[in-house]
């Protein structure tokens, strides 16, 4: 299946050249936001925001606006048709041509994908459920450029939610792209990071190590990337409450870190990062998060100027066969074809929405 318009649904659908090339142009801007203020004058930024946000919300919205551009949309689908039963398909449909360009955030993994099959103009993924969330990659990645000046032969822990963490699943999957970076991932045996990103890291000749202590391996990182244990990915409170204030960064854990060792947070955090590591120098998530506005106006820029036709679905359908995530889009929404990708073996599949792995 093909689509006219130049979506961003993962980074991994880009080479890195592509996602350079983006990050460069938000430091561009940084340094001289006003070259840029008219950019986007005449054109619609649509926002379909199917579950909380704040910074990501609010970062495209401001982008737009200091591009010279107008915003449509909803930040609440009870407030929309979505409340009568409408589908993404409907939706995306409907909206997409009031626009020029549509961003969608949805609590089910795979929803961006589905959204961008029908739509008629670009989709951007601001986060799919538990899946990824490439527009806070490229905030990262802009973060990582300006304040350690390389994105290459770093060792960057990941502490917290990695099993449920889209922002480090969308990190890990781009940071392995690049030269010499090594992962320590840093979380209790039932928040580890999935097998098929271990499997992404490992065939982009990267490594990693799995601990369970922040204290130990804090001294060793050159980046620490803190996440929120989120209760909302959860099946039960019991199952959140086993988990909660695992992990808390504080003033004694830092004195183990590096001088030059820099804290990222995606946000919100809860009580993962105390605030009396707010004053610290090295922590960066508040200035990472004024980033996240320079790199999303790239973006956007990028993905108007440079339309051009995309292979929305790669893979094949398999008759009979269903993805097995019930967090899954194509279980929910029960029209979308199932795309299956196969690496050469027939009896293991990947879903080509949620990245799930079948076996048949």
């Amino acid at each position: 299946m093909f689509s006219e318009f130049q979506h961003l649904i993962d980074l991994s659908d880009y080479p890195v050249a592509w996602w350079k090339k983006v990050v460069d142009l938000g430091e561009r801007i940084k340094n001289d936001p006003s070259a840029y203020a008219h950019k986007c004058e005449g054109k619609v930024m649509a926002t379909l925001f199917y579950e909380p946000s704040t910074r990501t919300q609010m970062s495209f919205q401001t982008a737009m606006i200091r591009l010279g551009g107008q915003i449509i949309g909803f930040d609440n689908p009870a407030n929309s048709s979505v409340s009568k039963g409408e589908t993404i398909k409907d939706t995306t449909k409907i909206v997409s041509s009031y626009a020029d360009v549509l961003v969608i955030r949805h609590p089910v993994a795979g929803a961006a994908k589905a959204a961008s099959l029908t739509a008629d103009c670009p989709v951007i993924n601001a986060g799919d459920g538990g899946h990824l969330h490439p527009t806070q990659t490229l905030t990262d990645l802009l973060t990582l450029k300006i304040e350690k000046k390389k994105l290459s032969g770093l060792t960057i822990g990941l502490c917290g939610d990695l099993l449920n963490g889209r922002t480090v699943h969308s990190l890990c999957k781009a940071l392995s792209c690049l030269p010499d970076n090594k992962f320590v991932f840093i979380s209790t045996s039932a928040l580890g990071m999935p097998a098929y990103i271990k499997d992404i890291i490992k065939a982009n000749g990267s490594s990693f190590t799995e601990v369970n202590d922040l204290e130990k391996a804090i001294g060793d990182l050159d980046v620490l990337y803190m996440t929120r244990i989120q209760e909302e990915r959860f099946s039960s409170r019991e199952e959140y409450l086993k988990q909660k204030n695992t992990y808390i960064l504080d003033r004694r854990k830092m004195l183990n870190a590096r001088k030059d060792m820099i804290v990222m947070h995606p946000l919100p955090r809860v009580d993962e990062i105390s605030v009396e590591v707010d004053e610290d120098k090295r922590a960066m998530y508040f200035t990472q998060a004024k980033y996240g506005v320079y790199v999303r106006m790239a973006l956007i820029l990028t993905i108007l100027e440079e339309k051009q036709i995309s292979e929305t679905l790669k893979g094949k359908i398999y008759g009979g066969v269903r993805c097995n995530n019930p967090k899954c889009i194509t279980n929910h929404e029960e029209y979308l074809p199932k795309s299956f990708r196969s690496s050469g073996d027939e009896t293991l599949l990947e879903c080509e929405y949620c990245d799930e792995r079948i076996l048949i």
